[in-house]
């Protein structure tokens, strides 16, 4: 084989660090952002923002009164243990393996995390209410371990099999004692928790009413022996099993609709997302504006101090010169970051007027590719700004992406967006008669008699998108 050298030409695209920089700041959210400047004021002196000096003007003409006072906190006093049960060391064990049950020493001095909130957790308020039972150290300490295994809904998410094959044999828990403790927890507030399924949580709210609380027998016998029935609305095989008439059957649905199917959620800790809008939109003359929220743009700028020095070095200082530049690249790709989150924003807006003015019903198709092209934008470019940036609008606050979709066609040859047959088919929901609701394929004619064809099985994945029921089971007496 000959063995030869040829001169060849040809193109390829570089990333330079500085285009890198911007695609990534493009396509992180505000929050993110904010995190990622401060990365970049921490490791470079030549970059700042440009409301710290006014900041820290603020701070130091606070009057010294402003400070937060310390508490001291009070010595908690020793409470003698005097614990001489033979069961003293089986509940000690137990203790330890039900995580820090309501069997605390007084003077145990220990640091406590902080709570994000007063609020108790589900766990603390049945430990508050287990600590004034009167009940043996063994007893308590077995429905403290029960009291951990329950989810946060409050439903004990293993069998007492389960529990009991976690315990070590020479503790000597039999299944009985387990029981025991099963009905202590049961009985305490909120109702129903403890329960292994729905049907025992229902029963044990019902049977926790007033003695005096009308249907309560025969709301037992539905959540006993028929709650599958009651699911499917399965109403006249209700009325045979109750022996009642509608209005019977009727009282009994809103007395089981009353109770709460997941006692535990009052006190869960919700993760709550704060969302910071990108864009303002405000109508103006006529005119539906976009500006950005100045609130969420970082104002940044080069320290003069470091500035002034490199400039008298003449080239000397090598890595302060490289911190300049970044600084330089940084403060630019941030503005271009803005910038174009600016301009895709208002070819949103001049495509969507129509939201704007009437709701979701006027939402018209929209895809990336169309905001590119008028834009001169590539794709990504844009799929990049439209993720994880929010516009406040009089209608809410959207993501950007909430005002692309799909599109289905009409009779007339044009297109209506998904998110107006969305918006449709809850409206024609909430106006449907409850005792004959309307199925996917009478939604489907009603669009069709309204000039947009949208097949049954499209209408059932908008419908369960919307999370709203099978027409069967929005059925009401």
């Amino acid at each position: 084989m000959k063995h030869s050298l040829q001169l060849r030409l040809s193109q390829h695209l570089t990333l330079t660090p500085q285009l890198q920089q911007s695609i990534r700041l493009l396509q992180l959210s505000t929050q993110e952002l904010d995190q990622e400047i401060e990365r970049y004021l921490r490791d470079n002196p030549l970059l700042e923002r440009d409301e710290a000096m006014s900041d820290m003007s603020a701070q130091a003409s606070m009057p010294p009164g402003a400070a937060q006072e310390q508490t001291a906190a009070a010595p908690a006093e020793e409470s003698p243990s005097g614990a001489t049960d033979t069961d003293q060391l089986n509940g000690d064990m137990l203790s330890e393996m039900s995580y820090g049950s309501a069997r605390e020493d007084d003077g145990d001095e220990r640091d406590y995390p902080q709570m994000a909130s007063d609020e108790p957790t589900l766990r603390e308020h049945l430990l508050g209410q287990l600590a004034l039972l009167n009940l043996p150290d063994r007893d308590r300490t077995l429905v403290a371990l029960l009291i951990d295994t329950l989810n946060e809904d409050g439903y004990i998410t293993q069998s007492l099999e389960e529990v009991l094959e976690m315990l070590p044999g020479e503790l000597c828990v039999d299944d009985e004692e387990l029981k025991i403790a099963l009905q202590h927890l049961q009985h305490l507030e909120p109702a129903g928790v403890g329960a292994r399924s729905l049907g025992e949580c229902l029963l044990l709210q019902l049977e926790a009413l007033p003695p005096a609380t009308l249907f309560t027998d025969k709301a037992m016998e539905v959540v006993t022996h028929h709650l599958e029935a009651l699911a499917a609305r399965d109403y006249a095989k209700l009325r045979r099993a109750l022996r009642c008439d509608e209005d019977g059957l009727r009282a009994v649905q809103k007395l089981i609709t009353s109770l709460n199917p997941r006692p535990g959620r009052n006190f869960a800790t919700d993760d709550v997302r704060y969302v910071i809008p990108d864009v303002n939109v405000n109508k103006n003359k006529g005119l539906w504006v976009a500006a950005l929220n100045t609130d969420a743009m970082p104002k940044l700028r080069v320290n003069r101090m470091y500035a002034d020095i490199l400039s008298r070095s003449r080239g000397s200082a090598q890595q302060l010169s490289s911190q300049l530049q970044e600084a330089k690249w940084l403060i630019k790709n941030v503005q271009q970051r803005f910038d174009t989150i600016l301009r895709v924003s208002q070819a949103i807006v001049d495509r969507q007027r129509n939201f704007l003015e009437h709701g979701a019903v006027a939402m018209r198709p929209l895809v990336l590719r169309e905001i590119a092209e008028t834009l001169s934008l590539h794709e990504s470019t844009v799929s990049r700004v439209t993720t994880n940036k929010f516009m406040r609008t009089p209608r809410g606050i959207f993501e950007l992406k909430f005002f692309f979709g799909s599109h289905v066609g009409t009779d007339a040859g044009g297109a209506a967006s998904s998110t107006a047959i969305r918006a449709l088919i809850k409206q024609l929901v909430d106006a449907e008669n409850s005792r004959k609701p309307l199925s996917d394929s009478q939604i489907s004619g009603i669009l069709g008699q309204q000039g947009m064809v949208v097949a049954r099985r499209t209408v059932a994945k908008y419908r369960e998108s919307l999370q709203i029921l099978p027409g069967n089971l929005r059925k009401t007496l």
